[in-house]
């Protein structure tokens, strides 16, 4: 090796050996390279206390090429003139003890379809993206003020040829993106494409964190994807896994024979739940490791957003099942997981500030979406787990039980905005025996696509951004299954399906246009409840508001199957108001032919309210109702 080359690998090092290199995919892996008067690969790979290191592959005919332990960095190099793009390589890795062990290529962006498990040469091109009109908008407005609305997909069973194959990112170009606009979406959220052997494990469980899926595709299609996406105007939003890790033998684990990218507490290093691995969060190399792959997706791919899982995984040093070790005064927090995240977050919005980082964390840990220096995560989103769980309970419930539960539905607004919530309704809620959302309603049919038109309507007005699984828009009746494509086919035979997509569509559209329903979402500035003590009924009412004091919206949701005559609500101003959204509309499902007429107010008071309305509720369902013409404006507040 050059003297000149290892130099440069040494002090490429000396920053991933201190949790500071945040692109050492640039030099890690296999990279062309032009060395010795000829063209070739470069291969470096991280084995601090392997023996020796040798390279295999088709170029070498799999026999062994020996690499060179570069200084005492940790790092063993060595460039091939013979390598070519497509050849399958692995490193074999003597440990201390003598042992031979294959490994891939941690930093590899391709490799074999599995069963097959070998890395695969691959350059990763230069690209002259066509995206700037997409970034030019991102900057226009804050994200928080924006409409946030997640369409999750899993990449292999959105749609499949009737053959069982699955489509390709070119193929989703051409049909997904249309889909997911003409819905109504903002965003498409992927659940894991990075390299991961077992489909059955929806992609959570990564060997290759470069690479896209082989079974999917590669990195140039996926590029060109999101960049068709991006000139669509929707967003991307990748799920990544940076707690922990595939523990197949040829990957991640004890790559040099000793743990490496684990912990050396096997309490620490094996997740059991999972039956993965941890990462070590509190070693430096694998920060510099973990956040350069998360800027990899970031600046090579243009993704806009990760939502990062099992973040309380990585909070909590009892969060799994089985044995654990405390810290030495005997608390359970994990503080290396914890300055893990706020280094992530850190150096993530210091090289772009309009990111989505969402972390999917289901305790009540304080301060995930608050920024690092006031002693935060630093994240700016967090799934709201506890409202969706307290929601589908009270949807599965009797609903003449609904009003001794009533606290369900009112009581997540104590708690609307201690955090940047994301409301999410996801994969996770349609499998292991759940049934499907629509399942999981009460009553016949017709009475389950009303309180699921009721649902989600809700879902809509609730302060915080919004997520939904795919199958959840046309009222998907199965389970869903990874291998089998969404069904499709209801929408050809069954008119509750289809109303219920055209209900999804035009909601999707008002939440986009309505700026009351999205522009203050982190505050009570947003919000005023109207009635959230009417258990009787079941009953809930509150105004959501926008920056604007004319602009905002009422929103009244009936949550049992009886309708409610002459409802008197209080109003903020005095005047006329119109109903914009019924979810019981006869082209949604429902059996209203009409709207019903203009609501003229009344001077009467109403807790809070000098003036009130009358309207109907229809059974199961939501309306909103919106200012037509009134009178009396705070002049106080910002018209």
């Amino acid at each position: 090796m050059g003297s000149s080359i290892l130099a440069n690998i040494e002090k490429e090092m000396y920053l991933f050996n201190n949790g500071q290199h945040f692109e050492s995919y640039r030099f890690m892996g296999n990279n062309r390279s032009y060395e010795q008067n000829q063209d070739g690969w470069r291969f470096t790979v991280w084995a601090p206390n392997a023996k020796s290191v040798s390279l295999v592959g088709d170029f070498s005919d799999w026999e062994q090429v020996p690499m060179e332990s570069v200084g005492t960095t940790g790092a063993w190099s060595i460039f091939s003139k013979e390598a070519a793009v497509g050849d399958c390589y692995k490193y074999l890795i003597e440990t201390q003890a003598g042992e031979m062990v294959y490994k891939i290529d941690p930093y590899a962006r391709a490799y074999e379809v599995p069963p097959k498990d070998a890395s695969i040469v691959k350059e990763l091109p230069s690209k002259k993206w066509k995206d700037s009109l997409w970034y030019a908008n991102k900057k226009r407005k804050s994200i928080y003020k924006k409409p946030l609305n997640i369409y999750e997909v899993h990449f292999a069973s959105w749609r499949r040829h009737p053959d069982g194959s699955q489509y390709t990112f070119k193929e989703l170009s051409e049909t997904l993106i249309p889909y997911v606009k003409e819905m109504g979406y903002t965003h498409i959220e992927f659940m894991p494409l990075m390299e991961h052997p077992l489909e059955a494990s929806w992609g959570y469980q990564i060997t290759g964190y470069f690479a896209i899926a082989a079974r999917y595709g590669d990195v140039t299609a996926f590029r060109e994807f999101v960049e068709e996406a991006h000139k669509n105007g929707i967003g991307i939003i990748l799920d990544w896994v940076p707690g922990h890790f595939c523990k197949n033998a040829y990957a991640l684990p004890y790559f040099d024979g000793t743990p490496t990218y684990e912990y050396d507490d096997p309490n620490q290093a094996v997740n059991n739940r999972w039956g993965t691995m941890n990462f070590d969060l509190g070693k430096m190399q694998v920060h510099s490791f973990l956040i350069s792959n998360a800027i990899y997706w970031m600046k090579e791919f243009h993704v806009d957003g990760i939502r990062v899982d099992a973040v309380s995984n990585m909070l909590y040093l009892d969060y799994d099942e089985g044995p654990w070790t405390p810290n030495e005064d005997g608390s359970n927090h994990n503080r290396q997981g914890v300055d893990f995240l706020r280094k992530m977050n850190t150096v993530i919005f210091s090289q772009d500030s309009d990111m989505l980082m969402i972390a999917e964390e289901s305790t009540s840990w304080a301060g995930v979406t608050k920024p690092v220096e006031m002693d935060g995560l630093g994240f700016n989103y967090k799934w709201n787990m506890g409202w969706m769980n307290d929601i589908l309970r009270f949807f599965e419930m009797d609903p003449l039980y609904r009003k001794d539960n009533f606290n369900l539905i009112t009581f997540s607004f104590m708690y609307a905005f201690n955090e940047n919530f994301v409301l999410p309704f996801s994969h996770d809620e349609v499998v292991h025996g759940k049934k499907s959302l629509l399942g999981r309603m009460q009553g016949d049919r017709y009475n389950q696509f009303a309180a699921l038109r009721t649902l989600q309507a809700y879902q809509m007005a609730h302060p915080g951004k919004k997520i939904n699984f795919m199958g959840y828009e046309f009222g998907q009746f199965l389970e869903w299954r990874f291998y089998d494509e969404l069904e499709w086919g209801v929408l050809d035979s069954n008119e509750f399906n289809k109303e219920y997509q055209h209900f999804i569509k035009t909601l999707n559209h008002l939440y986009r246009k309505q700026k009351a329903l999205h522009e203050i979402d982190e505050s009570y500035t947003g919000i005023e409840i109207i009635d959230a003590d009417n258990t009787e009924e079941t009953v809930l009412s509150f105004v959501r508001k926008s920056e604007k004091e004319r602009d905002f919206l009422i929103v009244v949701t009936n949550f049992t199957p009886v309708e409610r005559r002459n409802f008197v609500i209080g109003v903020p101003y005095k005047g006329t108001y119109e109903e914009l959204l019924n979810t019981e509309m006869l082209e949604f499902g429902g059996t209203w032919t009409t709207p019903q007429p203009d609501m003229k107010s009344v001077n009467q008071p109403y807790k809070q309210f000098e003036h009130t309305i009358e309207l109907v509720v229809p059974a199961m369902g939501t309306v909103y109702i919106r200012p037509k013409r009134i009178y009396g404006l705070n002049k106080n507040k910002k018209a």
